[in-house]
């Protein structure tokens, strides 16, 4: 007679732990920061530039990891980076409410390395980007809007240039038109490229960039073991680029899968990442 509210019991309790499981596993793969190395090699890497090592941070949407965000700073500094890198999606909100992030977490990252910004699709939509840009700037950031600049190490030199989110102006400078720019004013020189969109590829091979960091799919927000990520925003689901590094012709690209959340959707299987990278001539 007792047989039924026992097997209740068990299914309940059963369903219990299944609940709190997936609650740590959630809990984990929001809060966990992880550091993945990566290595970018090109033969028309110039020489001094070998073990030249970036930081790249994507998607931080104001994300906050610690008590004044120790955890993210730790990380970053102990990459050990020459180079910082934000590739867009730094913040996603008003400026009345995340001003004052902006105000405490950029000193903090330009006092570890030199850093480079291009703007993210949440930039544009969050209505203050340009006030932004200009606030960036006076913390010292070099932000790249459809621009390039020239990072020498040694006596060499390599080209860093970085475009604006499709989300900015329409009438913006083209990637095809900025490379142009670059053939012109710095020909044969090694370009590395900074965007926020991850579904690009093909375009810059053709326009023959060397390397390209972006983010925006968020690893694809769940990753499980038979799919390089479920969702990513532009491609739907079971996406192409998600995480780390494709390469197409003599192009390598390498997709972060950022820091922060998006829309309140949790990652799962996909914690947050600070990117290491080492340039190589290998």
């Amino acid at each position: 007679m007792e047989r039924k509210p026992r097997k209740k019991r068990r299914f309940f309790l059963v369903l219990l732990v299944l609940i709190l499981i997936f609650g740590v596993i959630v809990y984990d793969g929001n809060t966990r920061i992880v550091t993945d190395e990566y290595a970018l090699g090109n033969a028309r890497l110039p020489e001094s530039f070998e073990g030249f090592r970036i930081v790249q941070l994507s998607d931080v949407h104001a994300a906050v990891f610690g008590k004044d965000n120790a955890e993210l700073f730790a990380a970053v500094r102990e990459a050990k980076p020459d180079l910082i890198c934000v590739t867009g999606d730094l913040v996603d909100s008003a400026r009345e409410q995340q001003e004052a992030w902006v105000r405490e977490f950029i000193p903090r990252l330009t006092a570890i390395a030199p850093v480079l910004y291009v703007s993210g699709n949440h930039e544009w939509a969050s209505g203050w980007p340009r006030e932004l840009f200009e606030l960036l700037e006076s913390l010292g950031v070099t932000v790249l809007r459809n621009e390039y600049v020239t990072w020498g190490r040694g006596d060499e030199t390599i080209v860093i240039a970085g475009v604006d989110d499709p989300n900015g102006p329409a009438d913006q400078k083209t990637p095809e038109e900025l490379m142009e720019e670059i053939r012109a004013g710095q020909p044969g020189k090694y370009v590395l490229m900074l965007a926020h969109r991850d579904t690009e590829l093909a375009m810059w091979s053709e326009l023959g960039v060397d390397a390209v960091l972006c983010g925006h799919a968020h690893g694809g927000l769940v990753r499980l073991p038979f799919t390089d990520g479920l969702i990513a925003p532009g491609q739907g689901f079971f996406p192409t680029w998600t995480a780390g590094v494709y390469t197409q012709g003599g192009t390598q690209m390498l997709v972060s899968r950022g820091i922060g959340g998006t829309h309140g959707l949790p990652r799962i299987f996909n914690n947050p990442e600070v990117v290491s990278i080492t340039l190589t001539r290998g």
